[in-house]
């Protein structure tokens, strides 16, 4: 058995992908198209977050609670980030469309993308296909987005986000 190293960025997307899926039955290698990385890296990014505590040990059912508490609390110390230089992208963060009316700011955040439509600082994405991947699924976007704004949002941004990200995964309304 290989060592545990800690997880990687690209584990917070595989969890998020599986949760998407609901009940629906799926394969490796439909993570894995799904979110463009290879199946050895979904099977390694399952073992290491069944090594944490996220998911059971058959790999197939995403402990909620804890996923919830990790993306709470740790993702914005495990994954931090700080808006970098301007330029063309896919709008993330509270620039997604589904914040603008929840979030409001001057401030425009980006995925850096040279067929971007949206101009503004850059946020480095959780992993190198990342834009690939929220291109093809809307969902999956708007998810990824609301993760930036725990990453890189003022306090005011974080609880809305936390609010959301509470009613996604635990069915439960913000307190």
């Amino acid at each position: 058995m290989r060592q545990h190293r800690g997880m990687r960025p690209q584990d917070i997307v595989v969890l998020i992908k599986i949760i998407l899926l609901e009940d629906k039955e799926w394969q490796f290698q439909d993570i894995a198209r799904a979110i463009y990385i290879s199946p050895a890296e979904v099977s390694e990014s399952l073992s290491r977050s069944s090594f944490a505590g996220l998911i059971n040990h058959e790999r197939r059912k995403v402990f909620r609670n804890a996923f919830f508490e990790f993306l709470q609390y740790g993702l914005p110390y495990v994954f931090p980030q700080a808006p970098g230089p301007m330029t063309k992208g896919m709008a993330t963060s509270h620039s997604h469309k589904y914040f603008k009316g929840n979030i409001v700011s001057n401030e425009i955040y980006v995925w850096p993308e040279p067929n971007g439509s949206d101009y503004g600082q850059a946020i480095e994405p959780l992993y190198s296909n990342q834009v690939k991947a929220a291109k093809e699924d809307s969902r999956l976007y708007e998810i990824l987005a609301m993760l930036d704004v725990i990453r890189v949002g003022k306090n005011r941004e974080k609880k809305v986000a936390i609010n959301y990200l509470r009613k996604l995964l635990l069915n439960e309304s913000s307190n």
